[in-house]
């Protein structure tokens, strides 16, 4: 009797299963609350301990931003254990499906162990995709050495609860933050993460652990739209330099009309803090559709000249970062012409690392 294509991976599903059950049924684990450990990478502190901000406290916000904003995107629970093994169970709300994300990137975990002084990855959390309520062995066969760990939380869902699994006689303690000073990052889907592979490997999660310093990641998804009450919001926030991502997000009119305002309102706010504005990066869907390409130029023009114009009336402490070289010159660092992929998150960490350590006289 031959076997279907659907068939034998229904057969390998099955096999994973059973064999992950057999592996956790022969570990004595017990599971602790994350809420007991150190929550890495939040704006400020909020009611919801896993959402990115405060959504009853700035009220003037878009609703679909609101809703964004309880995603886990750049959150990290931080824990010391010196377990050999570490599992995880947890359960998320999770946004729709979508053609740009992977099941690990929308609602799984990632862990990363700090080895020799620099983040590593460890492995994931694999999500259920049938499911809400998930469960899994992140890493195995590790020596009893104590370990410094970051766990990545869902991209693209909001986490209700989590809880991390260690073998029973051994230790877990929360973990001292480790990242230095603070630098928000406000901006579209690529600043909330599509098209990562998993939740460390965004721009933003990549600089923090390449550079020291603590970027929170305030993506929006096709929300970044620089709206008045945006700017009031992260005006409210305090850090030591705001990155403002937003032109994928603006028309060329909106750019024209708002980003004043936001500047303005951040600098009233926080006189001596830098204040950085981007340009997209270069988008591969322009490569042979001219319209696309335009509009994108049009806008990086746009951008460049609100800045111009705010140096000129004597604007201090503000910087630009054009996006043309951000993602490389090959066409190979993005998904599906618009998000970037792992190469192009990889190529975007490396090329502003050294941009933003220059421009926030921060020693690495």
């Amino acid at each position: 009797m031959s076997i279907s294509c659907g068939m034998r991976i229904g057969l390998i599903v099955g096999l994973v299963c059973f064999l992950f059950i057999a592996t956790m049924q022969g570990q004595n684990l017990r599971y602790v609350d994350a809420r007991d450990l150190s929550m890495v990478g939040k704006a400020c502190s909020s009611k919801e301990f896993y959402h990115r901000l405060d959504t009853v406290l700035f009220k003037k916000l878009p609703s679909k931003v609101k809703y964004l904003s309880t995603h886990s995107c750049g959150l990290a629970i931080g824990f010391v254990t010196n377990s050999t093994i570490v599992a995880v169970k947890w359960i998320v709300k999770p946004d729709k499906p979508s053609a740009n994300l992977s099941a690990i990137a929308q609602k799984g975990l990632d862990l990363y162990i700090k080895h020799n002084g620099v983040w590593e990855f460890a492995g994931v959390g694999i999500p259920d995709l049938n499911e809400n309520s998930c469960e899994g062995l992140i890493v195995q066969n590790m020596d009893s050495q104590s370990k410094e760990c970051l766990l990545y939380l869902p991209l693209f869902s909001e986490v209700k609860s989590l809880e991390i699994g260690i073998e029973e006689d051994s230790s877990i303690f929360p973990l001292q933050y480790p990242f230095k000073k603070k630098v928000l990052i406000y901006g579209s889907s690529i600043v909330h993460g599509a098209e990562a592979s998993r939740p460390g490997t965004t721009y933003v999660a990549k600089l923090s652990r390449r550079t020291g310093i603590d970027f929170i990641n305030l993506g929006f998804s096709g929300n970044a739209r620089m709206e008045n009450s945006m700017a009031d919001c992260l005006a409210s926030l305090n850090a030591d330099a705001y990155v403002l991502d937003c032109v994928p997000n603006v028309t060329a009119g909106q750019i024209a009309e708002r980003t004043a305002y936001l500047v303005k309102t951040i600098r009233k706010a926080h006189p001596k803090a830098p204040i950085i504005v981007m340009q997209s990066i270069a988008m591969d869907i322009g490569n042979f559709d001219a319209e696309k390409k335009n509009d994108l130029r049009i806008k990086n023009e746009f951008i460049r000249a609100e800045v111009e114009k705010l140096w000129h009336a004597g604007m201090q402490e503000l910087y630009f970062i054009e996006g043309e070289k951000l993602i490389g010159y090959d066409h190979e660092g993005t998904g599906d012409g618009i998000h970037p992929n792992d190469l192009g998150f990889e190529r975007m960490a490396a090329c502003l690392s050294s941009q933003l350590l220059d421009i926030l006289k921060y020693e690495k």
